[in-house]
């Protein structure tokens, strides 16, 4: 099988391979935090590194302190593959892994292949990918070679609101949906209900039938828009517009999983 191919100014894995360690130049980026978590950021518990960036400016993000990549802490890959080990045979009896999030992971790719090359090879460990899709260009095949899992945040169907929610456009998450399902990489689809922006019955729709269509979708978490990252906007000093949108109701969540569930799609 020939090997993936990988930017022309990087190396191939066959050339790092034979490579001495030593002689290796160490590869770095910029952490903002790492943490241990169950059943939010893949399956089982899961070491998950939040890397610092993110090109995305979301009305109802929870980590504003993630934006700026100069806001987080340089480190090599070393050191938090160092930190994972420490915790390698909990994770593993829980049927877990690691996931790298942020941020945006996708904005420091040469760190987020490093990691989940060596979560998976080094560690032994179920890797998983936690992004918007919007700069799902920068993903080699290699790099994704070495995820099992994409943990894939579809904000919107509507393409007005998906700017007006994220500053952004919604294309290249949805190319980088297609690639990602004609590659056959299982997808974990996230969808945020926010009232009064999000829960249209057919933005939920749309989303749910372009879902569908891929086909290699396994789970749908439809997740209820909260406050919790409030704060953390306040004492940025960021005028936080969601304030007053109201938290949508057990009922409201059910019917937009419904939603997900009458395109055959595993909803929770």
């Amino acid at each position: 099988m020939p090997e993936p191919a990988v930017p022309a100014h990087l190396p191939s894995r066959s050339a790092l391979a034979a490579t001495p360690a030593a002689a290796r130049r160490p590869v770095g980026g910029m952490l903002h935090s790492w943490d241990l978590s169950t059943g939010v950021d893949g399956p089982g518990t899961r070491f998950v590194a939040f890397l610092s960036g993110c090109p995305l400016r979301c009305l109802y993000c929870h980590n504003p302190d993630t934006w700026r990549l100069r806001d987080g802490q340089r480190v090599a890959a070393d050191e938090i593959l160092r930190e994972a080990a420490k915790y390698v045979e909990f994770i593993h009896a829980s049927g877990g892994g690691a996931t790298i999030s942020g941020g945006e992971p996708l904005l420091q790719p040469v760190l987020t292949g490093e990691l989940l090359h060596r979560f998976k090879h080094e560690l032994g460990l179920h890797t998983a990918l936690d992004t918007s899709g919007f700069l799902g260009s920068r993903a080699t095949d290699a790099l994704l070679a070495d995820t099992d899992l994409v943990l894939l945040d579809i904000k919107s169907w509507d393409r007005a609101l998906y700017r007006h929610l994220t500053g952004q456009q919604l294309a290249p998450t949805l190319n980088f949906a297609r690639r990602l399902a004609d590659l056959g990489k299982e997808v974990w689809v996230r969808f945020v209900l926010v009232p009064g922006l999000t829960d249209p019955i057919e933005n939920v729709e749309g989303v749910a039938a372009f879902t569908a269509s891929l086909g290699n979708v396994t789970r749908v978490d439809v997740l209820p828009f909260h406050k919790l990252g409030m704060e953390k906007w306040r004492a940025l000093g960021l005028e936080c517009t969601l304030a007053d949108t109201p938290l949508p109701t057990g009922d409201q969540t059910d019917e937009a999983r419904a939603v997900f569930a009458a395109h055959g799609l595993h909803a929770v």
